[in-house]
């Protein structure tokens, strides 16, 4: 049966994608004051501005990853594979160039003009406005394999080439012509960067040396090296300090004094992975920073020393997350364990609320003390595998605990001060191999129930983290390993699952075996809903069981997975049971009618699901995948038919949803460049009138023109002057002359009748319309004039007025016009009513009702 995707869910946003391998491009907005910096994130990229970080700009996807990024004051442009995209507004592609044969790997704009290289060797010089290619220039890559691109400062049409053989060449575009090839340092060119003096380059090589070298002379300045291999990116400080910054693929950040020539200061571990890219502002000292590791960083030079610290970061999992699970009751934090050790919250709301909890240390006072021979990743504890967390008591004591892969100790979590607890939970006299597999926090927040893979399952006290007693005979609850722990609300009842196909329940208190119950199949994962006593547990043969703990029977039991079920959760009202597997389906279960009511696809497969207790949002983490993916319940914004679905439903795929900008960020646009407005139509159907939009007092007081002038009149006549005008009468012209006392007794006070039959262009258009047939442009006039003016030249149209007869035949037929068109229905019915009362003649009202 086909299917049509989710009827329950829809996709909004994910959270925690910010950056990749890819270094960022910067820009500066005239119009703002403010600096942009864009990141690449798959197939898209992101516009953060500087000051806060926040994200103001979302691109349009491109149909392959983007392998590099540069901008101009106008354009951002993007490459993916051997397709180069423009974009303006830092979401719309307005241009393609299409021409390489091989993967686009460098981009540099220049002016009115945009070069770009690819691994084949090719070198292109495109027109940014036409799409054209204005140079084509080749290399062989055995010989001068282009791997960085420059230009100089002040260098009209010059453009400087480094190669991974070590050589450089200086080109000039507009002629093709090469002016000189630089010998090299027998070391292949990483990066080339613009110091802040002319003719002088900072060339960073494989071998991790820096060359400061003068272009104009052929001269090598100065030269550091840095011990962690390659430099990957470089830049200068424009604020006053000769200060170079320097990265390396371990994360670390070198900074060398040009004067001293010496290192000033360095951070280690600025990153988790390579540094991307790393950019001073023009005349700030503030740097800015990218990695692979999904992190942006903003670092201001404020320190003693010329020291940096951090200012400003955005981070994500720079490891595909493997557990999510919201925090607290209001579903706005949303904690995840990610593959890469680290412990983060996410915030559905804005970015700014989002946490780091950091990694776990095998020993906070031996981190502290991690200079006396211990390196940094031994003091690192390995990724979480399991976590449970509470805010009952979280402002009292740790709220979370966490299980690591390969570890028998668990570790407790601070959420509110965003660092490791000091308690490392582990159970006496355990077994040799053990490891920490399931955990659970109480509701009261006061206990922590641990189970592990030799089958023993321990309390421990959260407070002071002494162990409170295990479960089971010789202190062993299962034989094998517990698979999933669950407590009830009013903390009677612990419940076990393990390998060896049992479920048991325990009082809490006592720790005795009440009962225990056989399973068709070794369970994978254990979900308790507390408020309905519902307990589902996932089976190794793609089923799922919901057992009541009341009744403790099985009362529940649904099949349609073809796959390991990987994680499962309820909805807040226990209604609903939502799982997700290995094969990429993730499935919504109806409690009460014990039925699949919903069922989607998505691109890769789920690994984690977690419903806010709100209902409002299912957050979901998928493999190879950094980010979190919201979807929106559907119900809470309307009626949703929900109906059971057939054993043969094949669901449909359903699109990843993308990164969303925030309503209260301003989406950033190139000075010159202006909004798009939409146009409405001028007449939306025949049916239907349309009203002006001039104001009532345009048209609502027409016919009570005589009442306003009288109102209006004057009380008095206006005095004369007493005494002789300040100024002197002068004769019209292009040369002032005062005039004489004769001319101007002369001259007659009397107007002279041809003055007052010269005709409006109201009434030149109005006969023009007769033979064009379009009555637009009198119209228009008639909108511009007031309403004293309008009366005026209706009183023109009749003979009386020095008008004629035709002229009134011709404005009946343009008010007939407006009605039939239903345009301007105000105005037309004003109109009419105000011809009407000033054209009071018998033939005014016959040719009306002849036309009406």
């Amino acid at each position: 049966m086909p299917a049509g995707g989710s009827s329950l869910f829809s996709g909004f946003r994910v959270l925690g994608l910010y950056s990749n391998h890819v270094p960022h491009a910067l820009r500066y907005h005239l119009k703002h004051r403010e600096f942009y910096v864009v990141t690449a994130v798959g197939r898209s990229f992101h516009t953060f501005n500087v000051n806060r970080l926040g994200i103001v700009a979302v691109s349009n996807s491109l149909p392959d990853d983007i392998t590099c990024l540069a901008a101009d004051r106008m354009l951002v442009f993007a490459a993916t594979g051997r397709l180069i995209s423009a974009f303006a507004r830092n979401k719309e592609v307005v241009m393609h160039y299409n021409g390489h044969e091989q993967e686009v790997r460098l981009l540099l704009p220049l002016g009115d003009q945009l070069i770009s290289a690819d691994s084949g060797g090719d070198v292109i010089v495109w027109d940014v406005q036409s799409g054209e290619v204005y140079l084509r220039l080749h290399f062989d890559p055995a010989t001068f394999d282009v791997s960085a691109m420059m230009h100089p400062s002040t260098y009209l049409n010059k453009v400087l080439l480094g190669s991974s053989q070590g050589a450089l060449q200086l080109w000039n575009i507009k002629t093709s012509k090469l002016l000189f090839t630089f010998a090299g340092w027998s070391a292949g060119v990483t990066v080339l960067q613009q110091s802040p003096a002319v003719d002088v380059v900072g060339v960073g090589t494989a071998t991790g040396r820096i060359i400061i070298h003068n272009i104009r002379l052929d001269e090598t300045l100065m030269s550091f090296t840095q011990d962690w291999g390659p430099i990957t990116s470089l830049s200068f400080r424009t604020d006053g300090p000769p200060t170079v910054a320097s990265g390396s693929p371990q994360g670390h950040i070198a900074f060398w004094d040009l004067e001293r020539r010496q290192l000033v200061t360095q951070h280690r571990h600025a990153h988790r992975t390579s540094i991307a890219g790393a950019t001073f502002l023009q005349g700030e000292p503030i740097l800015v920073t990218n990695g692979a590791d999904n992190a942006i960083k903003v670092w201001i030079f404020d320190q003693e020393g010329g020291g940096a610290r951090l200012l400003r970061i955005r981070q994500g999992h720079s490891a595909p997350p493997t557990t999510i699970h919201h925090h607290g009751n209001d579903g706005k934090n949303i904690l995840s364990a990610g593959q890469d050790g680290t412990l983060q919250s996410f915030s559905t709301v804005h970015e700014r609320f989002n946490k780091n909890l950091g990694h776990g240390s095998v020993n906070k006072k031996k981190e502290k003390k991690k200079k006396k021979g211990l390196t940094y990743e031994e003091l690192r504890l390995p990724a979480i595998t399991a976590f449970s967390s509470s805010v009952t008591r979280q402002s009292d004591w740790d709220g979370i605990v966490a299980c690591h892969r390969d570890r028998l100790a668990t570790t407790t979590w601070n959420y509110q001060r965003c660092t490791m607890g000091a308690h490392h939970l582990q159970p006496p006299g355990s077994r040799r191999g053990a490891i920490a597999t399931a955990v659970n926090i109480t509701s009261c927040g006061n206990f922590a129930v641990i189970g592990s893979s030799c089958g023993r399952v321990d309390v421990y006290n959260l407070q002071s983290g002494l162990h409170r007693g295990c479960y089971g005979d010789d202190e062993k609850a299962h034989n094998g390993v517990v698979r999933g722990i669950a407590t009830d609300t009013l903390n009677q009842l612990t419940l076990t699952t393990g390998s060896d196909w049992l479920l048991k329940f325990w009082r809490f208190k006592s720790k005795k075996l009440e009962e225990e119950m056989k399973l068709n199949a070794a369970p994978a994962s254990m979900k308790l809903h507390r408020e309905s006593g519902m307990l589902a547990l996932a089976l190794d043969d793609f089923t799922l069981v919901v057992v009541d703990i009341e009744t403790r029977r099985v009362v529940r039991k649904f099949a349609g997975h073809h796959s390991n079920i990987n994680d499962m959760t309820f909805s807040p009202d226990g209604r609903w049971l939502v799982t997700v597997a290995m094969d990429c389906t993730i499935r919504t279960w109806d409690l009460p009618s014990g039925s699949l009511v919903d069922c989607f696809l998505v691109a890769t497969a789920p690994v984690s699901v977690s419903l806010s207790p709100t209902g409002d949002f299912l957050a979901t983490a998928h493999v190879d995948s950094l980010g979190l993916y919201l979807w929106t319940n559907k119900s809470l914004c309307g009626p949703v038919g929900l109906r059971p679905l057939p054993a043969d439903y094949q669901p449909a795929v359903e699109t990843l949803p993308g990164v969303t900008v925030e309503e209260t960020e301003q989406e950033v646009n190139s000075e010159e460049e202006e909004e798009d407005v939409y146009q409405s139509a001028e007449q939306l159907g025949a049916e239907l009138v349309t009203l002006s939009l001039l104001p009532e007092s345009r048209w609502k007081s027409l016919l009570h023109l005589d009442e306003i002038k009288k109102r209006n009149k004057p009380v008095a006549p206006p005095a004369a002057p007493a005494a002789a005008p300040f100024f002197l009468p002068t004769v019209p012209g292009l040369t002032p002359r005062f005039a004489t006392q004769t001319e101007h007794e002369t001259q007659s006070k009397v107007l002279n009748w041809g003055v007052l039959s010269q005709r409006s262009d109201f009434i030149c258009t109005l006969e023009s319309a007769l033979t064009t047939g379009s009555f637009d442009q009198p119209l228009r006039l008639l909108k511009d004039c007031g309403p004293a003016a309008l009366s005026v030249e209706l009183n023109s149209l009749a003979p009386e007025g020095g008008g004629a007869r035709e002229l009134l035949l011709v404005f009946i037929q343009m008010i007939d016009s407006m009605l039939a068109s239903g345009r301007d229905f105000d105005l037309a019915h004003a109109y009419l009513a105000l011809f009407l009362k000033v054209s009071q003649s018998e033939h005014t009202h016959q040719l009306c009702r002849l036309l009406l």
